[in-house]
């Protein structure tokens, strides 16, 4: 397999947003090792997940101990261990032998370490001062990983289930229009977005943009310094006249669900802004820097409880602040929602909209019986 160049290889593999940790105190590292392991070994992406377990397994026996000595090899372990942690994602994107079982297990070693670590530092401490507190300190770390994720796993489900409430009704929408026009302004709005479709296939872009619309999300995702927070509910003019070869595309509708916490807070987007300049993501403390503080910062201080303690409380605050951002994200798809009138559509003499065919059954729509007593029509 040809292996890229370093600064190639870095394009593919790492994040356009990530933690400051990772970004700052692994990258530089785990990069250039991704592309030597590619490039002359034949790893795969698994067999550095299992190395990864197993050095923060030996990062834990050292924390067991509870000297400050096994202390500081503990917390160099479990640093080492998490470059290998992402240095397995990094790998599988570079040569392609990524898989959805890999993805699991990345995902379950990871609990798996935070929980054998903890027991083990703080069961030491306990062991060597006898101080209660630690055994507490333990059941909270592993508490606050947990909801770490289970939160993040939650809030991408509900943020899914509004984008797909949102394509719905814009389809309905949209139906409902075309039942309004007439039989040739139909038939120039099929053909345009039949060109429409042709040009979204050879890009290969998602349903979203089917649908004529774009999410704010998904654009920052491609380009995250896109500067395009002075109008994000903004439409392109809609070419609709003609169908020439001349005739430009619908411009795609960008939503953009953050419009009220950016209101509300106006300077998040500059400090956004200055942060993506160097990749970090604004979620300064998330589970990753969490597990920093405790697993390697707080040893090498010797000053476990104390940053733990802080770690802990900064992690909360960045969560409720994600949730309280999901809560007016909801109301920006309330919003959203009520952007995309259902018209109501006319009936004809026969009781349908105009170009819908009559079906046959009552006035409430109940079935009639035919000629051999099969039900006929209705609903």
């Amino acid at each position: 397999m040809d292996i890229p160049p370093l600064s190639e290889v870095r394009r593919l593999t790492e994040k356009k947003r990530d933690a400051w940790w990772t970004v700052l105190l692994v990258d530089p590292v785990a990069t250039p090792l991704v592309r030597w392991t590619a490039k002359w070994t034949r790893v795969t992406p698994n067999q550095i997940t299992w190395g990864a377990l197993l050095l923060g397994l030996a990062a834990a026996a050292c924390f067991a101990r509870g000297d400050w000595k096994w202390l500081l090899i503990g917390a160099g372990l479990y640093h080492l261990s998490f470059i290998l942690d992402c240095m397995d994602g990094k790998l599988a994107r570079l040569t392609g032998k990524g898989s959805e079982f890999g993805g699991w297990l990345d995902y379950v070693f990871d609990r798996v370490r935070v929980l054998i670590c903890a027991v083990a530092l703080m069961g030491g401490q306990y062991s060597r001062t006898g101080e209660v507190a630690y055994v507490w300190l333990a059941l909270v770390v592993v508490f606050l990983d947990a909801l770490r994720y289970l939160d993040a796993l939650q809030i991408f489900k509900v943020r899914h289930s509004m984008r797909k409430k949102i394509r719905a009704r814009a389809k309905a929408s949209r139906r409902a229009a075309r039942a309004l026009m007439t039989a040739e302004e139909l038939e120039r709005d099929q053909e345009l977005e039949q060109r429409e479709r042709e040009r979204e296939r050879k890009r290969e872009n998602d349903g979203d943009e089917e649908q004529g619309i774009a999410f704010m999300e998904d654009l920052l995702r491609e380009n995250p310094t896109a500067d395009l927070d002075d109008d994000p509910g903004r439409e392109g003019p809609d070419t609709g006249a003609g169908s020439g070869e001349g005739a430009r595309p619908r411009e795609k509708k960008v939503i953009d669900l953050h419009v009220e916490f950016k209101s509300r807070f106006p300077w998040c987007g500059r400090f956004r802004t200055f942060l993506l300049r160097h990749r970090i993501r604004t979620h300064l403390v998330s589970g990753i820097e969490f597990q920093m503080a405790v697993f390697i910062v707080g040893p090498v201080l010797g000053a476990i409880m104390p940053v733990t303690v802080a770690a802990g409380s900064l992690l909360m605050v960045f969560e409720l602040a994600i949730i309280y951002k999901l809560l007016l994200s909801t109301r920006d798809f309330e919003r959203t929602l009520a952007s995309y009138p259902v018209p109501e559509v006319p009936e004809t003499a026969s009781g349908t909209a105009p170009g819908i065919p009559a079906q046959p059954g009552g006035p409430d729509g109940e079935s009639l019986p035919s000629r051999d007593g099969t039900a006929v029509g209705g609903r």
